[in-house]
């Protein structure tokens, strides 16, 4: 179930020097589980844009993006006190009912936010939760102190070798011996190595390009084991037993 509502704005930040962090306030009934998206109206455009929540509670909702066009530009420039038309409680999110005592969990880039709300439940419900966080360069981090804050223990993978371990996520995931889960989120060239390295079942969330958002108009359609799902209505989630490459 989904709703659409305005949403004042309480912050939007910038993480890196092109990554944000807005906070907007308003209703969050319709947000049920951590890894779902809202869908926002931006002023002049044609099309809403699809944004991964990051975190949430009773009053607000934590988003946190990529500056890579000019739709994202234009996010970045609104300031506090702002509206947004928003479509909420969108996808299906992850599962945090699996009964795992050391999930692992793997993102890069834009992908590791939904990551975090992930990891706040599985901490809560007292799981060991490692957490291998891929970018580009050091200057690229964000989010990770968060996560230790968390009680998650976290591993760093650049690409250039600038902090953590010199390589990709799947090297950061070679240091971790002991999980009994994965949970993962991110572009879809490093969810197929992943999917290669992974040693357990888990539950991977697609990036896709959206129309509507809500599984109307059919765009984001992807072939899985079991028939044709919409990565916005059937996903973003998937789980690892049904998805082909």
């Amino acid at each position: 179930m989904y709703k659409r509502a305005t949403y004042r704005i309480r912050s939007n930040e910038p993480l890196t020097e092109t990554v944000y962090r807005m906070v907007v306030e308003g209703d969050t009934q319709y947000l049920t589980a951590p890894g779902q998206f809202v869908n926002i109206e931006l002023p002049g455009r044609f099309l809403r844009r699809p944004i991964s929540v990051c975190d949430y509670d009773g009053h607000t909702i934590t988003l946190i993006y990529k500056v890579i066009g000019e739709g994202t530009a234009q996010m970045a420039g609104m300031t506090a006190g702002g509206e947004l038309d928003m479509l909420t409680g969108l996808g299906n999110g992850f599962s945090t009912a699996v009964k795992t005592e050391r999930p692992l969990l793997v993102g890069g880039g834009v992908g590791i936010p939904p990551l975090y709300g992930l990891a706040k439940r599985l901490t809560a419900q007292g799981k060991r939760v490692t957490a291998v966080l891929g970018f580009n360069r050091e200057s690229e981090i964000f989010l990770a102190e968060e996560f230790r804050a968390l009680g998650a223990e976290v591993i760093i993978a650049t690409a250039d070798g600038s902090a953590g371990i010199h390589g990709l996520v799947t090297d950061g995931m070679a240091a971790v011996s002991d999980y009994t889960y994965l949970y993962t989120c991110g572009p879809e060239p490093m969810l197929k190595a992943v999917y290669s390295a992974c040693k357990t079942s888990g539950q991977f969330s697609f990036e896709e390009r959206m129309g509507c958002g809500f599984g109307a108009c059919m765009g984001c359609t992807c072939r899985t084991k079991y028939g044709h799902k919409r990565i916005c209505k059937d996903g973003p989630v998937l789980r690892r037993e049904e998805i082909v490459w």
